[in-house]
């Protein structure tokens, strides 16, 4: 079988790089290349890719966010970073990558990788059962097709996010909402808005169903850190939450119904 691939990477030689690279497997048919997330998205949604070698480092969307968008789509490409940063290898996991190949690439470490992706294609496995491995030094083991628990059902209450560089662990009750904007996911504190790489639907599912709720499809709110309901227009409402700045969040119709069943108004 040939894997239909797509190499995303911003830099003109890295591209022609991996693509002589990948001319020497004859299960491998690149067909097509993009410079940044938003052209591989529109790629991806128009043709049935196998495999996508990805960067990290890109202009605006980076390869983590644009792997994160992809989780959301109802046809979805194995991913393998290609990169030049090794830092960001257990991050992978989260967007649910099959490998991790540090630059300048190498051919046995390439195979590796394809290998991997044809076993999971023949096997019909999902995309998060996977292995990432470094350039070197010993695996990391996400989860695999022998009924061991992924690393991804771990449950703990703190949200990775990201400020002034570092990565900071936030627990549910200090998240007062989290929101999307401009195609990030952010969450916000009482005083704070902390860049995440969680999708919206991704922490829908890791915070407490009991207190999170999903007013909007652009807005997930702490029930627990609402002051005001407020109405607003067509049935419709805004919450007035008790952050700093007393941030408003929208209630869209559809919600609407659900949300005041739920406070019993």
């Amino acid at each position: 079988m040939k894997l239909k691939a797509l190499i995303v990477d911003d830099e003109y030689p890295a591209r022609q790089e991996l693509r002589y690279a990948l001319s020497g497997f004859g299960n491998v048919e690149i067909v097509g290349e993009a410079t940044n997330a938003q052209e591989a998205m529109a790629l991806i949604r128009a043709l049935d890719y196998q495999v996508l070698f990805l960067d990290i480092s890109m202009p605006g969307m980076n390869g983590l966010d644009l792997g994160a968008a992809i989780q959301e789509l109802p046809r979805r490409p194995y991913i393998i970073f290609v990169t030049a940063y090794d830092e960001y290898a257990v991050s992978a996991f989260e967007v649910n990558a099959v490998d991790y190949i540090l630059k300048p690439v190498e051919p046995k470490r390439l195979k590796k990788a394809l290998d991997k992706v044809i076993k999971l294609t023949q096997e019909g496995a999902p995309a998060a059962k996977v292995l990432i491995t470094g350039q070197e030094g010993p695996a990391v083991r996400i989860g695999d097709a022998n009924g061991q628990a992924p690393q991804s059902q771990i449950k703990i209450d703190r949200i990775p996010a990201e400020k002034q560089g570092k990565t900071i662990l936030v627990t549910g009750s200090d998240i007062f909402y989290a929101f999307t904007e401009k195609d990030y996911v952010y969450l916000k504190t009482y005083s704070d808005k902390l860049f995440t790489r969680f999708t919206l639907k991704e922490l829908e599912a890791r915070l407490n169903p009991q207190v999170f709720f999903r007013t909007h499809r652009c807005y997930l709110v702490n029930l627990h850190k609402v002051r005001e309901i407020v109405p607003f227009f067509n049935g419709t409402y805004n919450l007035i939450v008790e952050d700093k700045e007393r941030s408003e969040v929208p209630v869209s119709r559809a919600q609407a119904k659900k949300l005041r069943k739920i406070l019993g108004f």
